[in-house]
């Protein structure tokens, strides 16, 4: 079906597009008489005519519209809340969000040009080219950095500490012998690579053995594998670091199937404290983030980028800390 138009409008409510365009965008200091105003808004109702959001930007010499952009990640509990988050933030500015994932072979510039964004946010640092073209373009662009340094338009999230602390809390309880309960999906590596090398890091600086790594599938078969795997031998696993709660979550019913339990033979700890971490059983210790910090951040980010906001963005010092519960 053939978009409707002004030009539509204006030959169903017998007065000229200009004549359309003034009421339609309400435009201030042309008199227009009550009733032809009223011909023009129903007729533009009983054609179901929309504005076109191109022209909009024209006229206003703006979009309404933030483009963010994700990796080729999985997308999960933390970055549906990140979003929501974000979403209703930029809302309350009039500025609506349009989600990105970075799959497949089409290039972000024919993206940004198609769809003309006021701004456009990245969950991941994006490629100098890109950002260089944006900005030439006249837009801003702001985003999110892994362990990278603190930066003005960037909130960094220091995936290796996260994995530092989750062995610091089992080392604490008396656990020597430790393992790292991977993530299969390979593009979850940015993330899972630094906090196991924060484990790392804290297991060597603690003097104890290198953790034992293994790949766990949200299935209890693969959970089985790696726990019968880290049992094994004559110094047995006694405390497990999950990549994040969803791969705790299956470790934990892998230990059930082998008759395992949580924490008297094996504990447990998992990352990003989401709803079913509180009502597993036992109920799952885990390393909480400031998504809704991150998300207050990256907003605010936005908003000081297009001048609709005039105090700079405010990092918040708790980014992540323990949340015990049970199964530690």
């Amino acid at each position: 079906m053939a978009r409707v138009t002004s030009a539509d409008v204006a030959r169903e409510s017998g007065v000229s597009r200009t004549t359309v365009s003034y009421v339609l965008n309400a435009k201030d200091g042309v008199v227009i008489t009550d009733a032809t105003r009223q011909r023009v808004l129903d007729a533009a109702a009983r054609l179901g005519y929309t504005p076109s959001a191109a022209a909009r930007t024209l006229r206003s010499g703006r979009s309404d519209l933030v483009l963010c952009v994700l990796p080729d990640w999985t997308v999960g509990p933390v970055i549906d809340t990140l979003i929501d988050h974000l979403t209703t933030a930029l809302a309350e500015h009039g500025l609506s969000v349009l989600v990105h994932s970075g799959r497949g072979k089409g290039s972000l510039a024919d993206l940004w040009r198609a769809v003309t964004p006021c701004a456009v946010l990245g969950l991941a640092p994006f490629d100098e080219a890109d950002t260089h073209a944006m900005r030439q373009a006249g837009i801003p662009v702001v985003g999110t950095a892994l362990d990278e340094d603190p930066h003005p338009e960037i909130f960094s999230v220091p995936q290796a500490d996260i994995g530092g602390l989750q062995v610091e809390h089992l080392a604490e309880r008396g656990h020597r012998v430790l393992a790292y309960a991977a993530p299969s999906d390979d593009r979850l590596a940015a993330f899972a690579d630094r906090r196991l090398a924060g484990a790392r890091a804290v297991c060597e600086r603690l003097g104890l053995p290198e953790p034992r790594v293994a790949p766990v599938d949200l299935d209890v078969a693969s959970a089985v594998a790696a726990v019968r795997q880290w049992r094994s031998g004559d110094d047995p696993v006694t405390a497990v670091a999950a990549y994040n709660d969803e791969v705790a979550l299956a470790v934990l019913a892998g230990l059930r199937a082998e008759g395992l339990r949580v924490p008297d033979d094996v504990a447990v700890i998992g990352v990003d404290d989401i709803s079913a971490a509180r009502l597993a059983a036992p109920a799952l210790t885990t390393v909480w983030q400031a998504i809704d910090a991150q998300a207050s951040y990256l907003a605010a980010s936005v908003l000081t980028a297009l001048g609709l906001a005039h105090d700079p963005p405010q990092r918040t010092s708790d980014v992540f800390h323990v949340v015990q519960r049970e199964s530690t």
